[in-house]
């Protein structure tokens, strides 16, 4: 049965977002005694997961995807599904009996009085709610980006952000052309070219590093190499894509020049794994084209002055964090909206505030996960040890009211 909602809410801890990072966070702080409350915008776990397109596989095998305390079960095979992985965060909170509050999207943050004996005030659409201390894991995917190209808004065909795109089925016979050469936009070419659309282009800005995606051993020696020097990362990278992946140069789509740890670092981008994409480009079925710099009318103007008209744009051009109204005047973001601190660090003008699933790093993002939530949950555990967390009242509830089996299952 779904959660049930409840606005009344006070707890020591609260949560802010039900995804893989939010969950794993509340699953050890309350392994650790600590009880935390989850609040969730959206009316389900894993939402976000669930709104990306049909044909969405994980990048790591189920062994780096698992969160701590439950295993990704064997059924779902070695690249889980979408469907299958959103139903394992289901699972999971129903394992761990967290208390999650759907509908209830948190608006800002910010600090309480001092006396009330909280350190934080959550403002929700109903009442604040008091905490002692505040998980942020909304995720830095979290609000779908397009680029301010001229002539963007009066283009006559259709365009809309990868977030937007579910199935290849309605572009069957179609003119499309796929923005950004990451992940996703790779995968989206992909498709398209394999379900019959009329010609697919993909617009590629900087040339992917390419990685073939036949096992899992690229997370793990991203793993092995953390202690080597970036350069030497970089030329060994370059050379095992060298041997690997075929030259694509002829097609459009040049070697890259930079490393992927060295993109990874200066970007937060990941090489793409290939799901077909190499054999596609090869074979005709897909066409790299420049990246995009205008829109005049019916047409896509190409940083080579080349003029494409298709019918449809689809912009992987990636998310932003979006944390700014939540947490903006309190000191603690950089000039790109990204958290100064992550994990179990936190600005020193503001305890007992933490940022979980920030970060990209080539170990695995679901990895990293389980990684941030020990990491704070042992942090507020000393932290708790030093000084109390307090459990204010938020009306005519206290945290135990909130705590009794309100968990989906």
């Amino acid at each position: 049965m779904p959660p049930t909602p409840q606005h009344d809410i006070s707890a020591p801890t609260i949560v802010i977002g039900a995804g893989p990072h939010g969950l794993a966070a509340a699953a050890l702080l309350r392994r650790s005694g600590i009880p935390a409350v989850i609040l969730e915008r959206s009316d389900r776990v894993g939402a976000s997961w669930a709104q990306r397109y049909d044909h969405l596989r994980l990048h790591t095998t189920p062994g780096t995807s698992s969160l701590p305390g439950l295993s990704v079960p064997r059924q779902a095979g070695p690249w889980v599904s979408r469907d299958d992985y959103v139903r394992y965060l289901e699972g999971y909170v129903a394992h761990h009996r967290l208390a999650v509050r759907v509908t209830t999207p948190v608006q800002r943050i910010e600090r309480a009085e001092p006396g009330s004996g909280a350190q934080w005030l959550v403002h929700t659409p109903d009442d604040p709610v008091a905490a002692g201390a505040v998980v942020v894991a909304t995720g830095r995917c979290h609000t779908p980006t397009v680029p301010g190209w001229p002539g963007r808004s009066t283009f006559t065909g259709t365009l809309l952000h990868s977030a937007h795109y579910r199935s290849p089925a309605p572009y069957c016979g179609r003119d499309v052309l796929v923005v950004g050469a990451g992940n996703s936009g790779t995968e989206i070419a992909g498709s398209l070219a394999g379900a019959g659309a009329g010609r697919v282009r993909i617009a590629v800005r900087t040339p992917p590093n390419i990685l073939p995606r036949s096992s899992a051993r690229w997370h793990a020696v991203g793993r092995l190499t953390e202690v080597l020097p970036l350069a030497w990362r970089d030329r060994t990278s370059l050379l095992t894509q060298r041997l690997a992946v075929p030259d694509l140069t002829s097609r459009g789509l040049p070697r890259p020049r930079t490393g992927l740890y060295t993109r990874n670092a200066r970007e937060g981008v990941n090489p793409v794994l290939d799901h077909g994409f190499v054999d596609a480009v090869r074979s005709g079925r897909i066409e790299p084209v420049a990246a995009v710099r205008a829109f005049d009318g019916p047409d896509v103007v190409l940083a080579d002055g080349t003029l494409l008209r298709p019918d449809t744009v689809i912009a992987a051009t990636g998310y932003r964090p979006h944390l700014h109204d939540l947490v903006g005047p309190l000191g603690v973001l950089d000039e790109d909206g990204h958290p100064l601190a992550v994990g179990a660090q936190t600005h020193p003008d503001a305890p007992r505030l933490y940022f979980a699933g920030y970060t990209n790093p080539l170990t695995g993002v679901l990895r990293q996960a389980g990684i941030e939530a020990r990491a704070i949950a042992h942090a507020l555990r000393r932290e708790t040890a030093r000084a109390p967390l307090p459990a204010p009242r938020v009306g005519d509830r206290t945290a135990d009211t909130l705590h009794r089996g309100h968990a989906p299952s």
